[in-house]
């Protein structure tokens, strides 16, 4: 068999494991990898260079600056403002969107987005508007931003090495930006002049102590042996409570009889599956005395059979003193994903104790220590105010929580920003390469304490790096044994008839397609090749196609899974799989009509 067709074997595996998404994508790009050492496509000695590829340090560098410029305050500093917008939707649009695509050319853009999100969710709530409206236009304003810079998306880094290894100088800091703020200004009046009415307005409310209502939550609570609901029917609850609360279930030992078919009295250990947010959880506990059923974990369990070999009656009470409730959504690289909460031992690792769990803006019916976490699923949580923050970003969660602003210390704010400023101005003069430049500075903030060592090796995405570790080789691989060749030759053959600028559209348009159902950085690495091929077979400049790749690659947004962004606003804005599309495809169409001229005029043929 022929070294492209065993690489066209090979990446066929992991584009439908990409699109499958059962395994996390670093996985599912290793074990690509792996494949393709073993079928001796890539040498087993350069292996894991990717490692230490310039792409993969700039983007590590890039995640710990980010940190830093939110614990320095910068970003404070501008959400403080986006505050004081008012009541009027165009204007919270404008400043949201307008916010995160000037913030995503120059960090991470899901760091951009994951510092405004609670933003979002916060001028929803006070001004009691359905935060759907928001949520989907920022997330795709964090994609338009990162065009505008080299460090703005890992596809413009991937690109930028790409054309250096090719033609001996990589794209620049600012290289992007005349056709990236193009499109980004295109991209973002669309949204806000127009695109916001094809978003679903969902029903629900950001009101002050569920901050979202569509998250209907299925909380599962103890009757504890001093609970006033011993004794009582689930008629006498609901007359207590003076509210219809739905109970799903009653769980009695190993028996669970549906909420409608149990008509006897409630015993200390039961269980009670209730749908309800945060005001009826408080509901419950004051007028039933009822509690937060705590999940045992695998060591609780083996702990309270004690030496007597009596089992266990059950968890004892949470105790809520000091402790706080906090929403949070689950993201594409946690820790959490297709583990349950007994599994994780989230209790006696993390301190927390799992209240609810929110999909799709739909209802979970199973038990909490059943749930497989996916994500996009938004989660009631409950734990020490001091711990929260470092179990969430532990656990990879995004908390949803209004935001408190710290504006840090004003001494830290001028010196992250001018570290930050030196990196550039050596990266614009030429004087170092990205990749030093940009690590010097990460470096620097470290030194002069504007982040803590812990929180920067925190800030490093692992799952990313992974990716474009071990999918580099890969993507080397498809050009060394001829298969990109192979696919340009045919897309050549399709397209001889036609105009140059035909082809480029083309290719446009399938890595757009093909970052809709895999990480964006991997649809960089595998296109690359294939543009310089296409360039190099029409005989013209390989500028305009690789910044075709550049710019296409990040315009991930008809689906929820081809973009972190995109998932993280899932659970919050109640989204649908297919509700991405209606906003997502009149704005890839806006953009392909903005970009291939822009390409075109700035990197002509």
């Amino acid at each position: 068999m022929a070294d492209s067709t065993q690489v066209f074997l090979v990446l066929g595996l992991t584009l439908a494991a990409f699109v499958w998404g059962r395994f996390r994508y670093d996985l599912v790009a290793l074990s690509a990898l792996l494949g393709a050492v073993l079928l001796g496509l890539v040498p087993a000695g350069e292996a894991f260079l990717g490692f230490g590829h310039p792409a993969v340090i700039t983007v590590a560098a890039v995640l710990v600056l980010s940190r830093g410029f939110e614990r320095s305050g910068v970003v404070d500093v501008i959400a403080d403002q986006v505050l004081r917008v008012g009541d009027r939707l165009f204007l919270q649009l404008v400043a949201l969107t307008g916010t995160v695509v000037v913030l995503s050319g120059f960090m991470n853009n899901v760091g951009a987005l994951a510092l405004l999100l609670p933003v979002a969710m916060r001028l929803a709530r006070e001004h009691d508007a359905s935060p759907s409206l928001l949520l989907m236009p920022l997330a795709f304003g964090s994609l338009l931003g990162g065009l505008t810079t080299l460090i703005g998306t890992p596809p413009n880094i991937i690109i930028a090495s790409y054309r250096g290894a090719v033609t001996g100088e990589s794209f620049g800091m600012f290289a992007f930006f005349p056709v990236g703020a193009a499109v980004a200004l295109a991209g973002f009046a669309f949204i806000v002049l127009l695109g916001w009415r094809l978003v679903p307005r969902r029903a629900g409310k950001a009101t002050t102590e569920a901050m979202f209502d569509t998250a209907n939550y299925t909380l599962e609570l103890e009757v504890g042996e001093d609970a006033k609901a011993v004794g009582w029917t689930l008629s006498d609850l609901q007359r207590e409570l003076e509210e219809a609360i739905p109970v799903l279930a009653v769980v009695r030992g190993e028996t669970r009889r549906a909420g409608h078919a149990f008509h006897g009295q409630l015993q200390a250990g039961d269980i009670l599956l209730v749908e309800a947010g945060p005001e009826e959880m408080k509901l419950l506990e004051e007028k039933a005395g009822l509690c937060v059923a705590q999940a045992e974990d695998e060591e609780g369990a083996e702990a309270d059979e004690g030496s007597s070999g009596a089992k266990a009656k059950g968890p004892p009470p949470v105790d809520t003193e000091g402790l706080q409730l906090v929403e949070a959504v689950v993201r594409n690289d946690s820790m959490m994903i297709n583990r349950t909460v007994t599994q994780l031992r989230l209790h006696n690792q993390f301190g927390l104790h799992l209240v609810a769990v929110a999909r799709d803006g739909g209802r979970l019916k199973q038990r909490l220590r059943d749930i497989r976490f996916r994500a996009g699923d938004v989660l009631l949580l409950q734990g020490g105010e001091s711990e929260l923050s470092e179990s969430l970003g532990t656990l990879g969660c995004l908390p949803l929580a209004s935001r408190n602003l710290t504006l840090g210390q004003p001494r830290l704010l001028l010196v992250s920003l001018a570290i930050f400023a030196a990196a550039i101005l050596a990266m614009v003069l030429d004087l170092l390469p990205a990749a030093v430049a940009l690590s010097l500075a990460a470096l620097g903030s470290l030194l002069v304490g504007v982040l803590p060592l812990r929180d920067a090796y925190q800030a490093i995405d692992g799952p990313v790096l992974v990716l474009l570790a071990a999918m580099i080789p890969v993507g080397q691989a498809l050009e060394s044994s001829g298969g990109a060749a192979l696919i340009a030759d045919g897309l050549l053959a399709l397209g001889s008839d036609w105009p140059v600028v035909a082809t480029l559209v083309g290719l446009f348009v399938l890595t757009m397609m093909l970052s809709d159902v895999i990480n964006n950085a991997a649809a960089a690495v595998l296109m690359a090749p294939i543009a310089a091929s296409l360039a190099q077979g029409f005989a013209v400049s390989a500028d305009p196609f690789l910044m075709a790749v550049a710019v296409s690659a990040s315009c991930a947004f008809l689906t929820p899974i081809g973009h972190q962004s995109n998932t993280l606003v899932m659970g919050p804005g109640g989204y649908r799989f297919g509700d991405y599309w209606r906003l997502g495809l009149p704005l890839e169409v806006v953009i392909t009509l903005v970009a291939v001229p822009m390409i075109l005029l700035v990197w002509p043929l």
